[in-house]
């Protein structure tokens, strides 16, 4: 998600806190939600709320400590007002409608870690979005290279044939340098995989490669290890020259971090969320009164 995306959906969601004069309560309501988050429709909205409430429900909390059904009045285009159904929702019912919203919408992205981390520094929601990207870009990489293994193995019926395509095509991606070389300069542990200590921007660039080499391998029917090889290794010489292009050389980037303790610690972080929370208390209709 690029910064520019992430800065101005951030002084959005903070625009749209409210907070109750009398309490001092703060939260969002449902219609300013519905459209932060990309959803047209109030009725499609409403059930991914419906969703959000279950889970609520499961978790062991009461959903009218978290979703408060009230009354706004709206000015029409006419200059008349009408009163319409809105719903007061805590930061936790928040986190929860995005937990159960489409998370290839990139606003419901950012509010699944804006909420989930009950804070609003800006530089951590950037911190916890880039961890949370690279868990998924690896998860996907292990699902691309699961699909090539299967396909080698069904064209070629030999189980060692993946591995050495899969390092042919390392070392076209790293300029010549082999998967054991970058092993070797990134430090990584014996008996781990080159791409848990890869960027994020490296692991995409593998998988790019990876779903390439898939669909061209069943595409033109290829069934030979020469010619799968060569499809691979040109495949990641292209996306490394993509690459080079905007400046990035692969094996010039330093190593990220374990990207196994970066999931076991969003993992914990997921544990705690649901601990402690605030229940909401609205004395009354707010907005437009």
């Amino acid at each position: 998600m690029e910064k520019k995306l992430v800065v101005r959906l951030h002084a959005s969601f903070e625009d749209m806190l409210q907070k109750d004069p009398e309490t001092g309560t703060e939260f969002w309501l449902a219609r300013d939600l519905q459209m932060l988050l990309g959803y047209k429709d109030w009725r499609n909205f409403l059930k991914v709320i419906e969703k959000a409430i279950t889970s609520c429900t499961n978790s062991g909390f009461d959903p009218q400590d978290h979703f408060v059904e009230i009354t706004k009045m709206v000015e029409l285009g006419s200059g008349a007002k009408r009163e319409i159904d809105d719903i007061a929702l805590s930061r936790y019912a928040c986190y929860l409608i995005a937990q159960n919203g489409d998370p290839s919408k990139d606003p419901i992205a950012f509010a699944q870690t804006y909420f989930a981390l009950q804070t609003r520094k800006q530089e951590v929601v950037e911190q916890r979005l880039a961890e949370t990207e690279r868990v998924s870009a690896r998860h996907k990489l292990t699902r691309s290279e699961k699909e090539l293994s299967g396909i080698i193995y069904d064209r070629l019926g030999d189980n060692d044939s993946f591995a050495r395509i899969r390092s042919k095509g390392d070392t076209a991606l790293f300029g010549g340098k082999t998967t054991l070389d970058m092993k070797y300069r990134l430090g990584v542990p014996k008996g781990r995989p080159l791409a848990d200590f890869l960027p994020t921007i490296t692991i995409k660039a593998k998988d790019f490669a990876n779903e390439i080499t898939n669909f061209n391998i069943k595409q033109n029917e290829l069934r030979d290890e020469s010619g799968i090889t060569q499809e691979h290794v040109r495949n990641n010489q292209e996306v490394r020259r993509l690459l080079q292009d905007r400046g990035i050389v692969p094996e010039q980037l330093p190593p990220a971090e374990d990207v196994k303790k970066v999931e076991r610690r969003l993992a914990s972080e997921q544990k705690k969320l649901p601990k402690r929370v605030k229940k909401l208390q609205v004395t009354g209709p707010e907005d437009g009164e």
